[in-house]
């Protein structure tokens, strides 16, 4: 991709810092937009060094804001949102109006400034807890949670402004991302996070329910590189992004336990989390066409992103 103009909301979050700090890296003309509700500001700190990069503070909720920020911009790479399931469930409307309100926004202001594409995190939690592995993008959407449905409807909307206007689009359903940078604190922290915090003071993973739930974990630099590989292609609609592979819990945690050096610790269980799917694999084949291919399996991620809490 040549030097470009490009908008990443969400900036300043897990994902979308490592996404801008490629993009930066690259030589693209780079702004981060975050309200940092949920992103932080340390997370951009690598950014600060790096020329054509601009840090804009304000809400995908600000329309006058966002055709500001998108005016002569080739792509939006949109990742701002109130991630997680429990906290949709413990406050729906948040993530109703965070993340589908904002998505509207963005496509409008994107329309409207004459936006070449736009790209757009979505979620395997869209495919609710269907039995049928590996799940595929022409299944029908079951959401179990506010938060999925923010994603299924976030994609229609994707969907029709394309349809209707005419500005290409394409959504990316994340399979359980994890790796630096990732918020261990949060009461809302995944599972891979909240493991290597409990694990780095000696203390034993905490899993919810047996363990033999499995999902497909992705890490964060494979999610960037098809971001950045959709942005370039010519690809609409939506793709899996996934490490293509299912880990059980119970899998993840002897891993994270050997890895982190703690051998001798035994997990301890709770109570299964409301809205949480028992099994999930993505068939990636199809974000393929694109040229995406996971570089990283389970354990080399996870001694990428141990070495980073060192």
């Amino acid at each position: 991709m040549k030097s470009k103009r490009v908008v990443v909301t969400g900036g300043a979050g897990f994902i979308g810092s490592h996404l801008a700090e490629e993009l930066a890296g690259l030589g693209h003309d780079t702004i981060i937009l975050d309200d940092l509700s949920s992103g932080r500001l340390e997370n951009t700190e690598g950014l600060s060094r790096i020329s054509g990069v601009e840090l804009i503070e304000g809400s995908v909720s600000d329309l006058s804001l966002l055709q500001e920020a998108f005016r002569d911009v080739h792509y939006v790479f949109h990742q701002a949102a109130l991630p997680s399931v429990p906290r949709s469930i413990d406050d729906p409307l948040a993530s109703h109006q965070a993340n589908l309100t904002g998505t509207l926004r963005v496509l409008i202001a994107a329309r409207n400034s004459g936006v070449k594409k736009v790209i757009c995190a979505s979620s395997s939690s869209v495919y609710g807890d269907t039995s049928t592995l590996p799940k595929r993008e022409d299944m029908p959407p079951q959401p179990l949670s506010p938060y999925a449905v923010t994603k299924v409807a976030g994609e229609y909307y994707c969907q029709v402004f394309s349809r209707v206007y005419n500005l290409p689009t394409v959504c990316l359903r994340y399979f359980n991302v994890y790796g630096p940078r990732q918020d261990p604190d949060s009461q809302y922290a995944a599972v891979i996070p909240r493991f290597l915090r409990r694990l780095s003071v000696g203390m034993p993973p905490v899993i919810f329910g047996d363990g033999e739930q499995t999902r497909d974990f992705t890490f964060v630099s494979d999610v960037v590189a098809a971001n950045i590989l959709a942005a370039e292609s010519d690809a609409r609609g939506v793709f899996n992004i996934g490490g293509g592979k299912r880990v059980s819990v119970n899998r993840l945690a002897q891993l994270a336990i050997r890895l982190t050096g703690n051998n001798g610790i035994k997990p301890v269980h709770e109570s299964l989390r409301p809205g949480d799917v028992r099994h999930s694999l993505a068939d990636i084949s199809r974000a393929g066409a694109f040229g995406y291919e996971p570089k990283y399996d389970l354990e080399k991620g996870l001694r990428e992103t141990i070495r980073a809490l060192v």
